[in-house]
């Protein structure tokens, strides 16, 4: 058992406690569409488990947030108590340049077959 007295919690509880979304109801659509990740594995269940040490992936205002569930709550509290459920991990930095500082141009997407014509 954690601090909270709890052993796991619903992932749309959680995330509604921990102030992702601003209703539980998107919290729930969002776990249900298969977006979320829990610990790498997808799920669509709104009321997969959830423990302490679990790490989440969730698409969040057009950015993928990785988060590490800390602990589990009892109720929605204000966000200060919210912040302390759980831990941002940041991207990892990456040792390829950006796309546009590249210093040549990016491969065409089309076929081959589309640029060279047909030879019937």
């Amino acid at each position: 058992m954690t601090s909270s007295g709890l052993a796991s919690q619903r992932l749309d509880a959680w995330l509604w406690c921990a102030r992702v979304l601003r209703q539980r109801s998107q919290c729930a659509q969002l776990a249900a569409e298969g977006v979320i990740r829990v610990n790498r594995r997808p799920t669509d269940k709104p009321h997969a488990a959830i423990r302490p040490g679990d790490v989440l992936t969730l698409p969040i205002g057009g950015r993928v947030c990785v988060l590490e569930v800390l602990a589990l709550a009892r109720r929605r509290g204000p966000p200060a108590e919210a912040r302390l459920l759980y831990r941002e991990i940041p991207a990892p930095a990456t040792s390829c340049p950006p796309a546009e500082a590249a210093p040549y141009p990016a491969a065409s997407t089309t076929a081959a077959s589309d640029r060279t014509g047909s030879r019937r």
